[in-house]
């Protein structure tokens, strides 16, 4: 099945893919204070390493208008799920994530005929006249 309108389906997809990255930089903001209560705490290469990837992560949001923007998105999600290293209860989250970002890949093939690159161009229409 595709879209009837696959430039308006492709523009709705590349917003949802904005608003999941968008949700998981803000969920990983949230790691450092599950880390400071646990194990060796909160080090300073963990902050660094939690904060760059909210950052990333956040910033790959911005870019889901261009068309490297899901593989972007995509390189993103191993280490959003590698976070569950740095705290166990990541493993969960970065999980469902990834399986809500795997999803959105779904849906996009099949409405546009493929996970990746840019959505096909209208068909044209008949002249204006």
């Amino acid at each position: 099945m595709t879209a009837p309108d696959p430039v308006r389906a492709g523009k709705a997809l590349g917003g949802a893919a904005a608003a999941i990255l968008l949700m998981e930089g803000i969920a990983v903001l949230f790691v450092p204070r599950g880390i400071a209560q646990s194990g060796e705490g909160l080090t300073s290469t963990r902050l660094t390493v939690v904060l760059v990837l909210a950052v990333l992560l956040i910033l790959a949001s911005g870019v889901q208008r261009r068309p490297q923007g899901l593989f972007v998105g995509t390189a993103l999600q191993v280490p959003l799920l590698l976070t569950g290293l740095i705290s166990g209860a990541m493993w969960f989250v970065g999980g469902v994530f990834l399986l809500i970002w795997l999803y959105l890949l779904q849906v996009r093939k099949e409405l546009l005929g493929t996970p990746f690159g840019s959505p096909p161009t209208a068909p044209p229409g008949p002249p204006a006249g």
